[in-house]
């Protein structure tokens, strides 16, 4: 089935001309899951799977073998699970971004996966165009969220209280605000870029400008704060 990721823009749907392939390693404890997947995500032009691995520890000795752009996670794995190995990979391989792929979608593993580091989190009804997409947005330094995930992200957040949140700076544009609004409603930037009627270039200059002035770090981050300050 296909599902309708929340990402980011046109560069990171499609391969850039003349780019070297992606190096992604994919990770999953069961070998009916691992082995299809990695021959699918081979067949597209611009990926290349350099090892499949069966726990969080396959995944280390992937990276460290290097180089690898992306990782393809799964988060329930014997001996060292996703989000551990996530949170390794953050502090020792910052390079390496992280795509989370998975059947669960609670809050607790979508907070603990984007905590650790994750770049984007899909769950295991996404179809090959959706995944492909993810990991090209997460090697571009860009998050991806299945929309399941955007959504109970969304709820999660709303739900928490937001007295002690860190306020906007003073200094954002009117067209920052409102992209940093738009966001909140969980849009992704050829929606936004739809609505305010400008290029998804020009709404990437925005959300960059956005992003260092605020100190945003990542998509989710900015969903938080958008919430916090009540504008979404």
């Amino acid at each position: 089935m296909k599902t309708d990721p929340a990402r980011t823009d046109r560069t990171a749907s499609e391969p850039a001309e003349g780019s070297r392939p992606l190096r992604v390693v994919v990770a999953d404890d069961q070998a009916a899951v691992r082995e299809p997947l990695a021959a699918v995500l081979g067949l597209a032009e611009d990926i290349d799977v350099v090892a499949a691995a069966a726990d969080g520890n396959g995944v280390l000795d992937a990276v460290a073998a290097g180089p690898v752009d992306v990782v393809l996670m799964d988060l329930r794995m014997p001996v060292l699970d996703g989000i551990e190995t996530t949170r390794r990979l953050s502090d020792e391989h910052p390079g390496v971004a992280v795509v989370v792929l998975t059947t669960f979608a609670d809050d607790d593993s979508i907070l603990a996966a984007l905590g650790a580091g994750a770049r984007g989190y899909l769950t295991k009804n996404a179809g090959r165009q959706d995944i492909v997409r993810a990991i090209r947005a997460a090697a571009a330094g860009q998050s991806v969220l299945d929309r399941e995930v955007q959504d109970r992200l969304l709820a999660t957040v709303r739900a928490r209280p937001t007295a002690s949140a860190q306020p906007l700076p003073a200094d954002l544009t009117p067209r920052e605000r409102e992209v940093l609004t738009l966001i909140g409603q969980g849009l992704p930037n050829r929606a936004i870029a739809e609505k305010l009627f400008v290029s998804e270039a020009t709404v990437k200059t925005h959300i960059n400008n956005l992003f260092a002035k605020a100190d945003i770090r990542d998509r989710p981050d900015a969903v938080r704060r958008a919430i916090a300050a009540g504008l979404a």
